[in-house]
């Protein structure tokens, strides 16, 4: 395994700006998966179709009243927020978590709000692919990322009516990934841009965001900081800067990408909201979306009655957390069988959602061949499918799993 260790250093260290380890673990795997071209197109329409029915129910969402929406797990500060209905797309990019069952896929859940996994499946993917003689399934969709960025930073001027407006890109400084996902998207946008540290930037409550300079920020694009953590956002003197930001895209003294939409469909509750509509028939939905529910997406609801009743295990995952944090599956008993060890998300609402079992496979690493539990990623760019790949690692996908590349077999 030393030549192994040798030829992923030599490989990954060519990748500029690239994480190929997270957490002193390794992350980014010097191997392949095998796919046919068939089934990266199953998962293309699947995409395409899932992506159909959660943007459509945003319509509904929207024009809930506040009471519903609170119940939902909204926080009473996002409501005016989630209810803004800008030029862009709901969500400009947006990556579905899928799972690989009985000859189709099941939505686990949507991350439409910051989305992560996006050089390593836009970019990275491809030079694994032909490093290992295949051939790469995202192949055109490194343009059509840049083409999104791009669009939905003009749409975000006109709904400001800006000419000429300033863009910055922001992340936390000290995250790695983070840091060097939203320098890959600024780099994309190939404009006139700064990335400014989410610590260096200054609000003044009522007028704007500002640059370290003094310089107004009319868009920001913060791809890795999601709103449930900015609302709490507070400087060294206790003021709610978060909830001031807030006030500014309200005010549209700033626009933000990914827009408001976005964290509306971030709650998972809109799952349960899907699969409540469709049990009932609810002319809300066709026909034909109501046959794409039924194939795609999974059993969810606010409660675990229908689960216990039946005897069908299930998970309880909060509305707002992610990288599988305070996620618990139980047994059809409801007892529990498996948790996530980060539980920082306990406090928040839950849905209850029928339990699959990821499909398992085998792949090299530094540590020999290991075996592990594969979840699809596929993302949503602009409303259209675009990039996908996997992830590989424990039953419940965590930030531990490891990135694991696809290639298409060119004999």
């Amino acid at each position: 395994m030393e030549c192994h260790k040798l030829r992923r250093k030599n490989f990954f260290k060519e990748i500029s700006s690239f994480w190929p380890d997270l957490y002193g673990e390794e992350y980014a795997l010097y191997d392949i998966a095998e796919i046919e071209q068939q089934e990266v197109d199953k998962i293309r329409l699947c995409t395409f179709r899932i992506g159909k029915v959660l943007f459509k129910v945003c319509e509904l969402l929207r024009e809930l009243d506040e009471v519903i929406l609170k119940d939902l797990g909204f926080p009473s500060e996002t409501i005016k927020f989630i209810r803004l209905n800008t030029l862009l797309p709901e969500s400009v990019i947006a990556r579905l978590d899928l799972v690989a069952i009985n000859n189709t896929y099941k939505c686990l859940e949507i991350n439409s709000d910051t989305p992560t996994f996006i050089k390593e499946l836009f970019h990275v993917n491809g030079l694994v692919a032909k490093e290992f003689g295949l051939a790469n399934p995202n192949g055109s969709n490194e343009e059509q990322l840049a083409v999104a960025v791009r669009k939905a930073i003009q749409a975000s001027a006109k709904w400001l009516n800006q000419v000429d407006p300033y863009v910055v890109f922001t992340s936390h400084d000290d995250n790695i990934e983070d840091k060097n996902t939203v320098l890959y998207l600024k780099e994309l946008y190939g404009l006139p841009s700064k990335f400014i540290p989410l610590n260096k930037l200054i609000i003044l409550p009522g007028e704007g965001l500002f640059d370290e300079r003094g310089r107004k920020i009319d868009i920001l694009y913060r791809q890795t900081f999601p709103i449930e953590s900015l609302i709490q956002d507070e400087d060294t003197l206790g003021n709610k800067i978060g909830l001031w930001m807030l006030n500014l895209i309200e005010t549209k003294k700033l626009a933000v990408v990914n827009p408001p939409s976005a964290f509306l469909l971030q709650n998972k509750a809109v799952l349960a909201v899907i699969w409540g509509l469709h049990e009932n028939d609810n002319s809300f939905f066709n026909k034909e979306e109501h046959q794409w529910i039924e194939e795609y997406f999974l059993p969810t609801y606010f409660e675990a009655d229908y689960f216990l009743d039946k005897g069908i295990p299930y998970v309880k995952k909060p509305v707002f957390g992610r990288e599988g944090d305070s996620v618990r599956v139980f047994d059809g008993n409801g007892d529990l069988v498996l948790e996530e060890k980060h539980q920082s998300y306990d406090s928040v609402p839950s849905i209850y959602q029928q339990f699959v079992k990821l499909p398992s496979a085998n792949f090299v690493s530094e540590k020999g061949i290991q075996n592990g539990h594969v979840l699809t990623g596929s993302f949503i760019v602009n409303g259209e499918p675009s990039a996908l790949g996997y992830r590989i690692g424990s039953e419940i996908t965590n930030n531990l799993s490891c990135f694991f590349p696809v290639g298409i077999s060119m004999t």
